[in-house]
């Protein structure tokens, strides 16, 4: 069985386009449309999350904090895929708990190549 990665971003195209990648890799995806979102769907077993940063209702940052939170998934993987690349914006990502950082526009060959070096 394929591992699972929850995908979390406002952008529907983004969703699909990271969820249409990993599932044509053989992962099963989760999506989410914001923070919040996540949160409510972040119930059962999960491999890897990757977020955007900004977001309506929950940013990416207090996402984190709050999956770093839950004893469950204190240590799995979260990497920011955002337009964001200030080194400012890194290190709060970063001091959250973030594992990586992509920056948009992305190549699902790049995002696959992040996802399985993480996932090693």
């Amino acid at each position: 069985m394929g591992k699972t990665i929850m995908t979390v971003d406002d952008s529907a195209s983004v969703r699909q386009m990271v969820s249409f990648t990993l599932k044509n890799a053989g992962f099963n995806v989760i999506e989410a449309q914001d923070g919040k979102d996540a949160l409510n769907k972040l119930k059962g077993p999960v491999d890897m999350i990757i977020t955007d940063l900004n977001m309506p209702n929950m940013d990416g940052i207090t996402l984190i904090k709050n999956v770093r939170a839950q004893a469950q998934y204190k240590f799995i993987p979260v990497i920011m895929l955002t337009t964001e690349s200030q080194a400012g914006k890194k290190q709060e990502g970063k001091s959250a708990g973030a594992t990586g950082w992509i920056v948009k526009p992305f190549k699902p060959d790049q995002l696959l190549a992040v996802v399985n070096k993480v996932l090693r």
